[in-house]
């Protein structure tokens, strides 16, 4: 008996070296090192915006012992402030709203989401994003109004009809999602106010809110730990997390061709990318391709800066996106869980007027002529990042931004215009109120306009430009 469990487990073994050849045969034969270059280029960019999605779901749901730890899976953690240099999961963070993050897992049952009333002048959004970051949908005071309600989030393969009490089911196209409330803070006083409101979003399973016995638990899954921002860029291990991830991405039926010509260089659900056992050559294909995505994300960053690509292009649904992978991966670079163009736009300043970029060895003003600040239903900001980091720049005022909350403190110009200041020494005693602090070095600028009115989403209004000052 002995003997022939070793029998089996001998051929278990050789089947699988054998398996393991002709898989690297069937590559070598079918695919020239090329094609392989290309695949992997495709399957990149593809697949940048979920493996970075992942890098900060695991912090933040996952790994404890992370500082950037929130909360179990399904459970709301509210952010009683707002993020500081302090926060470095994510990059270009907002620094106007105190947020409330959940990450979800719709396996097992939907995820109910139960609103208070808030008062009308507060502006507040939950933001809905797939594991692929598409923002699929959003309550809030543009969708939903301020009035409250319960909403439940549905899994791709929940079965079932509008339940007793729930305003609307909103279908998510992935098992594994998160989602953000962004609760305005009007200024440092408010801060009570917004705890209070945080403190009534209630979030719950379907059948606790129904008060009906919970479905059998998903299974257990076994979270895969990821790759560094750095590792994300260039290792071929990129494709092993993807493919974990995948499995809980259904194919959409625009994507079964993509996701077959994937298949051919191991990347899919179910698949195995075994780094360890890609030849040299298929390896170095595999980089190559993985350089030529970020060549190819270079380009969109160019477009970006000379004001032919905005932010309302690289964010957004599924639909509105028209699978466009590449602006999909540039919008996870440039700001990951970046608002849709309806709930947020955010003209970006990387270059001066000139095209030069920006730097605190120089100083810089923006100027909005009268009447002519940004157009809002709620409010606008600009925030200061460093960069190549994207994060938030700490300075001696502790001021990440300027926004209209802070409008009664500005100094006026004589026409009744505003100049912001955007250096890195103080302009003067006199300035100091419109002064953005930025860092010694390279630093980029974002403006939000959040609920944008149609002046800015039509194009007739448009961001000033960033001057340098001689």
């Amino acid at each position: 008996m002995l003997q022939s469990l070793r029998s089996l487990v001998m051929i278990s073994a050789t089947a699988a070296l054998l398996s393991d050849v002709v898989t690297s045969h069937a590559l070598a034969q079918d695919l020239t090192l090329q094609e392989v270059r290309e695949i992997a280029k495709e399957a990149y960019i593809y697949g940048f915006p979920m493996v970075d999605n992942y890098r900060v779901q695991y912090a933040y749901f996952q790994d404890p012992t992370n500082p950037e730890y929130k909360a179990p899976r399904n459970t709301l953690f509210n952010i009683p402030r707002v993020f500081t240099p302090e926060d470095k999961a994510i990059q270009t963070p907002n620094s106007d709203t105190p947020y409330s993050w959940i990450g979800m897992d719709l396996r097992a049952e939907p995820i109910v989401f139960t609103i208070p009333p808030i008062a009308e002048d507060r502006y507040w959004s939950l933001q809905l994003i797939d594991l692929y970051t598409y923002n699929f949908d959003y309550l809030g005071s543009r969708t939903t109004g301020n009035d409250g309600g319960s909403f439940a989030i549905a899994g791709p393969n929940w079965q079932g009809e509008l339940p007793e009490g729930i305003t609307k089911v909103i279908r998510s196209e992935t098992e594994i999602l998160s989602a953000q409330f962004r609760t305005q803070l009007f200024n440092a006083d408010d801060l009570e106010n917004v705890k209070a409101i945080q403190e009534q979003y209630i979030v719950q399973p379907l059948s606790a809110f129904l008060g009906q016995p919970a479905p059998p638990a998903a299974p257990e899954i076994n979270y895969m730990i990821p790759l560094s921002p750095e590792a994300q860029k260039a290792s071929p291990e990129f494709f092993a997390i993807l493919n974990f991830l995948l499995q809980f991405a259904p194919t959409h039926p625009s994507e079964f061709d993509l996701r077959a010509r994937f298949a051919k260089i191991g990347v899919g659900p179910g698949l195995e990318f075994d780094v360890a056992k890609l030849s040299p050559d298929m390896r170095a294909a595999i980089e190559a391709g993985m350089a030529d995505a970020w060549a190819a994300f270079d380009t969109v960053k160019a477009e970006v800066n000379a004001g032919k690509v905005t932010s309302g292009d690289l964010l957004g649904t599924r639909e509105h996106l028209q699978n466009n992978y590449l602006y999909r991966m540039a919008g996870a670079v440039l700001g990951i869980y970046g608002n849709s163009k309806a709930e947020a736009m955010y003209p970006a300043y990387y270059v001066d007027a000139a095209g030069e970029p920006l730097d605190g060895a120089n100083a810089y003003t923006l100027r909005f002529a009268p009447g002519q600040e940004p157009p809002v239903n709620s409010f606008w900001s600009i925030t200061m990042y460093e960069q190549p980091a994207s994060l938030l720049v700490a300075n001696p005022l502790n001021r990440y931004l300027l926004n209209s909350t802070m409008t009664d403190s500005f100094v006026r110009d004589a026409d009744g215009g505003l100049t912001l200041y955007i250096q890195n020494a103080s302009p003067g005693a006199d300035k100091e109120a419109n002064w953005l602090p930025a860092p010694a070095g390279p630093f980029s600028v974002i403006m939000r306009l959040y609920w944008p009115k149609d002046a800015a989403l039509d194009g007739s209004w448009t961001a000033p430009p960033m001057n340098r000052v001689n």
